[in-house]
C-alpha cells in the first residue's frame, strides 16, 4: 500500500472509532486488555497519535499521557491533527521511528494498523467480547483496504518481533513459524528476521488462516482456534512464539 492509500485508510478508521466512542460507554470494560475501560483505550489512542504526530516530524516533546476524561471530545481533534501533520510533511521526510531515524512513512503505515487493532477493540467493548466477527459491523463503515491485513502481519514479522528481541523484552524464538495467507499463498517467516539468524533454518510449523485471522492472533486478539487458524508441524511452535510476546 502506497503512503496516500495509507493516510486514506487512516480517515476512514478513525472516523469509525470517533462515532463508536460516542455509543459506547466510557466505563465499559474492553475484553482482554488487563481491566482497562473504554475511556482508557481512547486516551491511548488519542494520545499515541499526538506522539506520533510529534515522531513523524521529529519532535520528541511530545507526551502520549493526555487527559483521560477529555479524550472522548478531543478524540477527532488528535485525529485530525495527526492526518494534518503526516499529510504536511509528506511520506520521505526525515522522522523518528520505533527502529531508529527513518522517514515519516513509517507513521503513515503504523498509526493505520494501531487505529485498525483498536477500532476492533472498541467494537469489543461494545459486544462484551472479541471475536473476529465483532469487528465485521464496524470495519465495513471504514472501507478496510484487504490489502491492509496482509501488511499488518508482515508489520509484525519485519518490525514487531525483531524489535522485542533487540529491546530484551524476549528471547529469540527457539522454533521458526511459517505464516501463510490461505486467501493469497504469501507467506512470512516469524521469527525470520532476527538479527544473526541463519537464512537456511526450517520452520518449525506452518500457520495457515486468512490474513485478518494471522493479524488478530499475533496481536493476540483471538486465539488461533478461535480464529480458524490451522497449524500444521509442530503445534507448540506458534504457541510458545504468541507467549513469547512477539508484539508489546
Amino acid at each position: 500500500m502506497t503512503p496516500a492509500a495509507f493516510l486514506a485508510q487512516l480517515a476512514r478508521l478513525q472516523g469509525a472509532f470517533a462515532a463508536l466512542t460516542s455509543e459506547v460507554d466510557p466505563d465499559a470494560t474492553v475484553p482482554g486488555l488487563g481491566g482497562w475501560r473504554v475511556r482508557d483505550l481512547v486516551a491511548h489512542l488519542a494520545g499515541i497519535h499526538h506522539w506520533a504526530a510529534g515522531m513523524a516530524v521529529g519532535d520528541r516533546t511530545r507526551d502520549p499521557a493526555l487527559d483521560a476524561a477529555a479524550l472522548a471530545a478531543l478524540y477527532a481533534g488528535h485525529a485530525d491533527a495527526l492526518r494534518a501533520t503526516l499529510a504536511a510533511a509528506g511520506p520521505d521526510a526525515a522522522a523518528r521511528t520505533l527502529t531508529g531515524p527513518g522517514t515519516a512513512s513509517f507513521w503513515f503505515r503504523r498509526q493505520t494498523h494501531e487505529t485498525l487493532i483498536h477500532l476492533g477493540d472498541l467494537a469489543a467493548a461494545r459486544a462484551g467480547a472479541w471475536t473476529p466477527e465483532v469487528y465485521d459491523a464496524v470495519a465495513s463503515e471504514a472501507d478496510v483496504d484487504p490489502r491492509l491485513w496482509a501488511d499488518g502481519v508482515e508489520e509484525v514479522v519485519t518490525v514487531f518481533e525483531p524489535r522485542q528481541v533487540r529491546l530484551g523484552r524476549m528471547a529469540p524464538l527457539a522454533r521458526l513459524v511459517t505464516l501463510r495467507d490461505a486467501a493469497t499463498g504469501a507467506s512470512w517467516t516469524l521469527g525470520g528476521h532476527e538479527a544473526g539468524r541463519s537464512p537456511d533454518e526450517t520452520p518449525a510449523a506452518t500457520a495457515t488462516g486468512d490474513a485478518r485471522a494471522l493479524d488478530l492472533v499475533l496481536w493476540r486478539r483471538v486465539t488461533p482456534a478461535d480464529a480458524g487458524v490451522v497449524v500444521d508441524g509442530d503445534k507448540d511452535a506458534l504457541a510458545a512464539a504468541l507467549a513469547a510476546g512477539v508484539t508489546p
